[in-house]
């Protein structure tokens, strides 16, 4: 099953035509989506407006592939169930957000190979071509590491030293540097 979501907050009419359409042309009876109160209402895929979070994830678990905006909730969930995850990012200049913050997280976590990212409404179709073919991404912990716990809990104490990396590290293509306990990019 194709897991379709919008999150919780406003609606994004773009991405769910272009699923529908895209069930459509290729006769899929596999997707729902959870579309949120928009405008558009599919006709080809199942789809609910809301749903609870025991709900969303079960989705998730059940998915074989995710289809979202590029939301940091929904990438985490998907990434802590193992899913490939297509994002299509909203846009702030075709009025979707007030800033391009997603189009920035779809990059970065792109770089990363932690999710597949669609630009255009042509592209998340010829990704969701390959939807059948896509590789599980590797699971990350629901939990945050004991390092970022004690250093926030620093932080919040007023310790201006950065904690050290007393556990394990992370692998080298993930590691940062600490500034003033901030981290920076490698």
């Amino acid at each position: 099953m194709i897991f379709v979501t919008v999150g919780s907050q406003e609606a994004f009419d773009r991405m769910i035509r272009a699923v529908d359409e895209w069930a459509a042309q290729r006769g899929r009876r596999d997707v729902f989506a959870q579309i949120a109160a928009g405008a558009y209402k599919p006709e080809h895929i199942e789809f609910t407006d809301f749903m609870e979070p025991a709900e969303f994830k079960r989705r998730v678990a059940e998915a074989s592939v995710v289809v979202a905006h590029a939301g940091m909730g929904t990438i985490l969930t998907a990434l802590e169930f193992g899913k490939p995850i297509v994002v299509l990012p909203r846009r702030e200049h075709l009025h979707e957000t007030r800033s391009d913050h997603q189009y920035a997280t779809s990059k970065r976590f792109g770089s990363q190979g932690r999710v597949i990212v669609a630009e255009s409404e042509l592209e998340l179709h010829a990704k969701l071509d390959a939807a059948d073919s896509l590789a599980a991404s590797e699971r990350i912990s629901s939990e945050a590491s004991p390092e970022l716990m004690a250093t926030i809990r620093a932080f919040l104490n007023g310790d201006p030293q950065p904690v050290k990396n007393s556990v394990s590290k992370p692998p080298s293509s993930m590691r940062r540097s600490s500034q003033k306990g901030l981290p920076e990019e490698a």
